[in-house]
């Protein structure tokens, strides 16, 4: 079990909900300014008995633009990136985690059915007709495995790096005149870090 004693700063007031299994002692920041306005929310970093788990959401990401696409039968991925790295005071920090996941919604006007792919879920597909529903699941990550617990070692310290990004989409021919700015739609979220040291018992 990993032990908990935290400390909490929080810059630009991004919010962090911290789970009862890790000791935090700096808190969620964003590390790069240049994202446009949708951003990382609601993130939690816990364990299980044999893995590191994370959860958050992206937050402000889907435009009127991007709902027109959807609804057009446009399939639309958003990519998550998360990467843990071992923070060494003495020597560059190493990587031993890096995972790229893409959620995946896909409307069939005729069934007036979304269908989701979520891999962290053990690749769980999910249909339903509520648009609202589908974008809720497309913009949450939930319990991803980021490493085995037997990876870490015992009162290392480390640091969970994550962002979020829409794929590029090529539009089809005949719906370039609706969504001619395609850009507006576009987003990449700043890059936001939890740090923790882990004690194992």
């Amino acid at each position: 079990m990993i032990h908990l004693n935290t400390l909490i700063h929080s810059l630009r007031g991004r919010q962090l909900t911290f789970a009862l299994a890790l000791f935090f002692f700096f808190a969620i920041f964003p590390e790069i300014s240049s994202a446009k306005e949708a951003r990382l929310s609601d993130i939690i970093v816990t364990n299980t008995r044999d893995h590191l788990l994370t959860y958050f959401n992206v937050r402000d990401c889907f435009t009127e633009e991007m709902d027109k696409a959807i609804m057009n039968g446009i399939s639309t991925k958003f990519t998550f990136i998360v990467k843990l790295y071992e923070i060494r005071s003495a020597w560059f920090d190493r990587k031993i985690a890096d995972i790229r996941l893409t959620h995946t919604i896909e409307y069939n006007a005729l069934k007036n059915e979304f269908s989701l792919l979520l891999p962290e879920q053990n690749n769980k597909k999910v249909k339903t007709r509520d648009f609202g529903g589908a974008k809720e699941l497309m913009a949450d990550v939930v319990a991803l495995k980021v490493i085995r617990l037997d990876k870490l070692r015992k009162g290392a310290h480390y640091q969970i790096r994550m962002k979020a990004e829409l794929d590029k989409i090529e539009l089809p021919f005949y719906l370039n005149y609706v969504l001619f700015f395609l850009s507006l739609w576009d987003f990449e979220t700043d890059w936001y870090s939890v740090e923790f040291r882990y004690q194992a018992q």
